[in-house]
């Protein structure tokens, strides 16, 4: 089973490039998804979240509330490595536990969507890397009108990942998500094809 990265920037349309990709029958994965499960209520993940930042990043059910988590966390790149320093571990565990139960008979390669596959030096266990890309305007715009973000927190986040131009430059494939959905669609199944063509 050839595995894949998705990667880019915080609302760059990873999402939408990975929900494509899955109507073309590729297997895929949302390492957000795992990070969600790996503090849910009752984990060890999050009784370490608890004792490193306080029950003031608990909401009123007991669970996590990110929102407040995010707000100690982008502004502090110390938290935010004592948080990553707990969650990575079980993700990457629960991801290598999904590509492994895959079957290679069935599909010829899997994908997983992971935000901070450069900053966490992860591309080398990857066949190939895609980043879904945009302009830095763009992107700013959607982190704000998505999050409902002013714009100096909206800066904030960006900035603690890799610029999107370096991203692109160590890509293997590279689907901008500028234009229209029909442009992007396009670009992803010509990425599909390369994909599918090259083993």
């Amino acid at each position: 089973m050839r595995r894949i990265a998705l990667t880019g920037g915080i609302a760059t349309g990873k999402s939408y490039v990975r929900a494509r990709f899955e109507v073309l029958g590729v297997p895929t994965i949302d390492s957000d998804v795992l990070a969600r499960e790996a503090v849910a209520p009752g984990t060890p993940g999050l009784a370490a979240v608890v004792d490193r930042f306080g029950r003031d990043v608990l909401d009123d059910r007991g669970a996590l509330d990110r929102q407040k988590l995010a707000g100690i966390v982008f502004a502090d790149p110390e938290a935010r490595k004592t948080l990553e320093a707990i969650v990575h571990p079980e993700v990457r565990r629960a991801m290598e536990q999904w590509f492994a139960s895959r079957d290679p008979s069935r599909h010829r390669f899997a994908m997983a969507d992971i935000p901070l596959l450069y900053e966490v030096g992860r591309e080398g266990d990857f066949d190939a890397v895609i980043v879904a890309a945009c302009t830095p305007e763009t992107q700013l715009r959607r982190v704000m009108k998505r999050d409902g973000l002013p714009e100096p927190e909206a800066r904030q986040r960006i900035a603690a990942q890799l610029p999107i131009d370096e991203k692109v430059r160590r890509a293997d494939h590279v689907i901008r998500t500028d234009g229209s959905f029909e442009e992007t669609d396009r670009r992803i199944r010509t990425v599909f094809s390369a994909l599918a063509g090259s083993w």
